[in-house]
């Protein structure tokens, strides 16, 4: 294919510089430079002069007339100016016309003759064309006439030349006709000297440029031709652009020649309308034809051109995608033989469930990781038949690498599809295995039990024997055979290591089997034999005996994969254990019956009779609000999904990157926060938590308080909303979003997906509050008030954190300050020693209304203010004021006047702030609040000064250690109550119950 490419760029190139040699051969004709080494342009002074003129007149067969005019200073022009304008204007007729002979009128009326003889013999001397007739036109003077018909027949055969002697205008018209000489001649040929001279530069300034314009599409062609393709992507986008620049040069060069033509060819055009009964001369008539043959070429030329460049172009673009291809296509073999390697090394064979389950979770997880990899060589793959489709001249390379990245990615998929065959039959198979084993072990156990002097009797041998027939049944419902089919059916597949396995517990099996029947044989028959009649007596209530049911022991598997099966499990009877557990239960809950049965018979079994309308209805609802937080947490995952897929993963979509809006580019994170983080949360952590809870709904208060910190990432998610709103008003309505909405289906647009987070996290503590209605045991309990705790704690920082974003005006970084305690909106009193008297009396009376910020370190007193966002809601925003930190502040907690007041003061009590809290509950809160932050500083100054103390006992002599011991005991001794000051940065508390 490229050798077909190459020999039409070679044709083309061929074709092009016939062409551009056309026009040069053309250009040289024109030009004569064979002849006429000069261009009107080299001797344009001369030509002004104008002592010689070529007018375009013919004479009778055709000839070229060059006219001699008068002209005074004739014998002062040098000889090389004569020879140079004689022989421009010799070569400018055609060859055929010049072959016929030039016919010259030698103009001297009114000259002397001795000068008219001179100019003879220069003309005679030095004239390079074919002279034919040489016209005189005599002095007109009468001496200087005689002179001349003398000299003329004296000195006629000197000049070698054909000469008339002229004495008049009508003798000249005898010999040319009037339409063929200028006015001065007395003819009616309309000749403009200046005009001819200005029409001979552009014609041959015209064909230069065509030359010159030929020359470079030649080399350019050349060049082109010669090039090599590269062998890289970027080299090859170069070259692509060096050669698309230069060829838009020359398209550029070609156009002017073609308007500096055009423009010429009207110029002549022009003056044959200007009067109806002009007719252009021979001259010109053959300047226009040189014009427009010119022209002519010029268009073939650049067709050729194009043609050329078409192919050329063709053939670098095909060869960009052929580099593109060769880059991806390594690219993506190098993955894929990474993820084959990878695949290889993945085991397929385990010892154990777990170990089998793990395998299968690796696979699963190198399959989801290499879709996406195998999805691009399929792409790839695809775009390799597109380029073969189009006839790229690399077919015979693209469809190898096609048909290679096809293979790799079935084999992969087929060993993939192999291992996890093996690994589920595998998983299936071991997964028998510990059934047959658990029910072997159980099986011993419970041979192992039955005692053998309570066998001896006919009731304890029937007892033992509905035990073992009991247990022999279960080996039947758990179908334990079927492990010896699926050994069979799975055979081929299965490893040396496992097939040893499955042919050690089918022995067992069959032992196990064996013993079972060996006892129950015995027990039959022991049950069978006659024993002598005995009265049944009715025994006295309170020394009854009790003896316990027969049950079957269920020991606790020694493997940790053990697990006892439900057919077992349910056909057993209570123990004596789990009766006297669910008593004692019962009996703490205080509102449930216990009543003790006995059946006839074989001494009769116990069990427990409970008020199953309480119970069931509160087990009922626990499992229904179980089950729709279950439901409600995998639906909030599916739809934290689409949003993911359909509108983040969509922002990086080329087929939609031209529907975005400016003002989203680059914003997604503004839009979407962490949302992906919660995702992953939730999908991989959370959900499978909750669903492992499924069987014990009193216990899910466990999975919020185990991912307390996790639950956290709500708050970053609620800080970043403002921002994300502000930024959906912008954009949108924008195409974008509803081509993303149209695609998943959805009815909602995205900002009502974007509150899902925000919802969600106020559904859970709404879910644990109805869960803790239910939950009337202790088990469980506590986690749940806990959880909801937990979880409005976290609603509550969410909260606080949305309020601290709108803060303005700090002069430092929030996050030194510690965590962010309580925050809320007072009235706010003044009252500073500092201050001026009028000041305080105002500050006493006129309150100010300031949202506190209550942090660890430090509170800020805020002033709140409203404002419109974009012509929506309002947005509040805390205008900072005023700070103080938490190691300078006292607190008074009751203000004489009002309940709701209480004081903060700082600097032993030089700034004075009375807070009045909108009620007792907020009031009381953040008393609590701040008295902890103080209480805990306190504590960490006491701990500091107890450790120092340690280290200096350890560099002092006893002495010192004493009466540091006895300093330190006398600063214990201070009471709270009394209030308590730290230096440097200790609290100061102050606490009075009454003010005044």
């Amino acid at each position: 294919m490229l050798c077909r490419l190459e020999e039409e760029e070679e044709m083309s190139l061929l074709e092009l510089q016939q062409r551009v040699d056309c026009i040069i051969t053309h250009v040289d004709e024109i030009m004569q430079q064979e002849i006429r080494p000069l261009l009107a342009v080299d001797i344009i002074e001369q030509l002004h002069r104008q002592f010689a003129l070529l007018s375009g007149g013919r004479g009778q067969e055709g000839s070229p007339i060059i006219t001699f005019p008068e002209f005074s200073g004739f014998n002062e022009v040098s000889d090389e100016d004569f020879i140079n304008v004689v022989t421009y204007l010799t070569s400018i007729p055609s060859m055929d016309a010049a072959s016929i002979g030039f016919i010259i009128i030698l103009d001297r009326r009114k000259d002397k003759w001795n000068s008219a003889i001179a100019s003879l013999a220069r003309i005679a001397g030095s004239f390079p064309g074919n002279l034919q007739l040489v016209l005189v036109l005599k002095p007109s003077r009468f001496l200087q006439r005689a002179i001349a018909d003398v000299s003329m027949r004296l000195h006629r055969d000197d000049f070698k030349l054909k000469i008339v002697m002229l004495n008049s205008l009508s003798d000249l018209h005898g010999y040319i006709d009037k339409g063929q000489l200028t006015c001065d001649l007395g003819g009616t040929l309309d000749y403009c000297h200046s005009q001819w001279i200005h029409h001979r530069t552009a014609i041959e300034n015209f064909a230069l440029t065509v030359k010159s314009t030929a020359q470079m599409l030649q080399q350019f062609g050349t060049d082109l031709a010669e090039t090599e393709l590269p062998n890289d992507v970027q080299c090859t986008k170069d070259l692509l652009i060096t050669h698309t620049e230069k060829h838009d040069k020359l398209k550029d060069e070609l156009k002017l020649a073609v308007k500096q033509g055009n423009t010429l060819l009207s110029c002549i055009k022009d003056q044959a309308t200007k009067a109806e009964s002009h007719i252009l001369n021979p001259d010109e008539v053959e300047n226009q034809t040189t014009v427009e043959r010119l022209l002519a070429q010029l268009d073939e030329t650049e067709n050729a051109f194009e043609q050329f460049w078409s192919r050329h172009h063709l053939k670098l673009e095909q060869c960009l995608q052929l580099r593109h291809f060769e880059q991806d296509f390594k690219e993506v073999k190098v993955s894929l033989d990474g993820l084959s390697e990878a695949l290889l090394g993945l085991s397929d064979t385990g010892d154990c469930v777990a170990r089998v389950e793990q395998l299968l979770g690796e696979l699963k997880t190198l399959e989801d990781k290499a879709q996406e990899c195998l999805e691009k060589a399929q792409l790839q793959a695809q775009h390799g038949d597109q380029l073969i489709q189009s006839n790229h001249y690399a077919i015979d390379s693209i469809r190898p690498k096609c048909v290679e990245l096809r293979r790799i990615c079935d084999d992969f998929s087929n060993e993939a599809k192999k291992k996890r065959d093996v690994l589920t039959k595998s998983l299936e198979i071991l997964k028998r295995i510990d059934e047959v084993n658990q029910w072997c072990e159980s099986g011993v156990y419970l041979l192992a039990s039955q005692a053998v002097d309570r066998c001896q009797t006919q009731e304890g041998a029937e007892a033992a024997l509905q035990d073992i027939e009991r247990y022999m049944k279960t080996a039947k419902e758990q179908q334990l055979s079927h492990l010896k089919e699926l050994n069979n059916q799975y055979e081929v597949v299965l490893s040396e290591l496992l097939k040893s396995k499955v042919q050690t517990a089918l022995k067992t099996l069959n032992d196990v089997q064996e013993m079972f029947e060996k006892r129950h044989a015995s027990l039959k028959k022991l049950s069978t034999k006659q024993t002598r009649p005995v009265q049944p007596v009715a025994p006295r209530p309170e020394s009854s005996p009790k003896r316990p049911s027969p049950k079957i022991p269920h020991p606790t598997p020694p493997t940790s994969h053990r697990k006892t099966t439900d057919n077992s499990s349910t056909n057993r009877q209570p123990s004596d254990a789990e009766l006297a557990k669910r008593k004692n239960i019962r009996k703490a809950k205080g509102g449930i019956k216990i009543e003790v049965m006995h059946e006839g018979g074989q001494g009769g079994s116990s069990h427990i009779l409970m008020n199953n309308e309480t119970e069931e209805s509160l087990s009922n609802r626990r499992s229904h609000i179980m089950n729709e937080l279950i439901e409600t947490e995998r639906l909030y995952v599916e739809e934290l999904q689409s949003i993911i897929e359909g509108y983040a993963a969509a922002l990086d979509d080329p087929e939609l990157i031209y529907l975005i809006p400016p003002s989203l580019e680059n914003k997604k994170e503004v839009l979407f926060g962490n949302l992906p983080e919660i995702y992953q949360f939730h999908q991989k952590i959370f959900l499978k938590e909750l669903e492992n809870s499924a069987e014990k709904p009193e216990l899910v208060g466990t999975c919020f308080l185990k991912r307390k910190e996790e639950l956290q990432i709500y708050e970053k998610y609620c800080q970043n909303k403002p921002r994300s709103e502000a930024l959906w008003r912008q954009c949108g309505d924008s195409m974008f979003f509803q081509e993303c909405q149209k695609r998943l289906d959805h009815k909602l647009s995205l900002d009502a997906y974007l509150l899902k987070p925000v919802q969600r996290i106020t559904k859970y503590q709404l879910m644990l509050k109805e869960m803790l209605k239910c939950s009337k045991n202790p088990e469980g309990t506590a986690e749940l008030e806990e959880a909801q705790a937990t979880v409005l704690d976290i609603i509550k920082s969410v909260n606080d954190s949305m309020h601290q974003i709108a803060i303005t005006g700090f002069e430092g970084s929030l996050n030194d300050l510690g965590k962010l305690l309580m925050q809320g909106s007072f009235n706010v009193w003044t009252d500073h020693k500092k201050g001026h008297s009028k000041v305080k009396d105002l500050a006493r009376f006129k309150p100010m209304q300031r949202h506190l910020f209550l942090y660890h370190k430090m509170i800020l007193f805020c002033k709140k203010r409203e404002e419109m966002t974009d012509g929506h809601e309002k947005s509040p925003s805390y205008s900072f004021k005023h700070s103080l930190k938490m190691g300078s502040v006292g607190i008074t907690e009751n203000v004489k006047g009002d309940i709701k007041k209480f004081e903060i003061w700082y600097n032993g009590r030089e700034e004075v702030y009375i807070i009045q809290a909108p009620s007792m509950d907020v009031k009381n809160t953040w008393v609590s609040e701040i008295r902890k932050v103080l209480t805990s500083q306190l504590e960490a100054c006491r701990e500091a000064s107890q450790l120092h103390q340690k280290i200096t006992e350890n560099i002092y002599h006893a002495p010192m250690r004493n009466m540091r011991k006895t300093a330190l005991r006398q600063s214990d001794s201070s009471s709270p109550e009394t209030g308590y000051r730290r230096s440097d940065s200790g609290p100061n508390m102050r606490q009075k119950r009454d003010l005044g």
